[in-house]
């Protein structure tokens, strides 16, 4: 079985896993519809099974499907360890770093670690998910990201975890509002207050302040994005708590105060094992650390 397998063809089958089409899995490859479609059939032939149930609305992984899927994921993370690790022993600065990450650090740290780090290492290359902090920990845990941004406490069991710096939490209002010119915003004052929070999975943040207050908000609105709730507080549907690197730079029509009693969130990079870990992924992360210690507040 092993001589008919090659890494292509498992790349290609967790393309039309992740996307749950050989249409859009074909166009994110550049490659063609039938030559994706001849990829998992050839698989399919191999294992002795199906691997996707098919219809009108696309493909879905099938049991046996989804049973393969951890191994074919640590396939593909070994095969591309080796290559970089081949390429390190000839000189070379080569490979892929697979990063999970949230809003506040996709727009506001991300793309000044990657320039930078791209000016020493211009031939590593880098593949981006940005979700939110239960879509990190989902893929931490299936290896489909290298290094994934979170926030403290992680329980994830397996991971190494390098602290990186304290983001204020704050209240943010809109400019109307009777409290807009205060110097602080009493965290209190959420048991009243409409409260527009992120979905429960993703809104570690504001409730672990709120819990440390003992404090229930009056919550009138959820969602999981979090440039949504800037604009629905900026048109007067309520307030919020939000990291300070969410609204670093921005100009919305905001109200910005701290928390009385003030609150914080910790930010850190979470890897699956250094032991493993890829070279690329070993450097970006060391670049990371003193990337964000040269410009952030560290955690001591």
């Amino acid at each position: 079985m092993a001589e008919k397998m090659n890494i292509r063809k498992y790349e290609i089958f967790l393309k039309v896993t992740e996307l749950g089409s050989i249409t859009r899995a074909a166009e994110a490859l550049e490659t063609t519809q039938s030559g994706v479609s001849h990829a998992i059939t050839t698989l399919e032939e191999d294992f002795g099974f199906t691997l996707f149930a098919r219809s009108r609305n696309g493909v879905t992984l099938t049991d046996a499907g989804e049973r393969i899927i951890p191994t074919v994921r640590a396939i593909i993370n070994y095969n591309e360890r080796l290559e970089q690790t081949v390429a390190s022993i000839h000189g070379l600065n080569a490979g892929t770093v697979r990063i999970g990450t949230f809003t506040s650090v996709a727009v506001h740290w991300l793309p000044g670690m990657i320039k930078s780090f791209q000016d020493k290492y211009p031939n590593i290359e880098f593949r981006l998910l940005n979700g939110d902090y239960y879509d990190v920990d989902v893929w931490l845990s299936e290896g489909a990201i290298d290094i994934g941004f979170v926030t403290l406490p992680f329980e994830q069991k397996g991971c190494e975890i390098i602290p990186l710096a304290e983001d204020r939490l704050l209240a943010i209002l809109p400019p109307e509002h009777p409290l807009a010119g205060a110097g602080t915003f009493p965290i209190e004052k959420a048991r009243s207050e409409p409260f527009i929070g992120l979905l429960e999975s993703s809104d570690h943040d504001a409730r672990r302040a709120l819990e440390a207050a003992g404090i229930k908000p009056n919550l009138k609105f959820s969602t999981k994005d979090d440039y949504a709730i800037l604009a629905m507080v900026e048109n007067g549907l309520g307030m919020s708590i939000v990291p300070e690197l969410l609204i670093s730079g921005r100009n919305d029509r905001l109200a910005v105060l701290p928390l009385d009693p003030p609150a914080t969130r910790t930010l850190a990079l979470a890897v699956a094992s250094f032991e493993t870990a890829s070279p690329a992924t070993k450097c970006f992360a060391e670049h990371v650390k003193a990337w964000v210690g040269e410009r952030f507040r560290a955690v001591r």
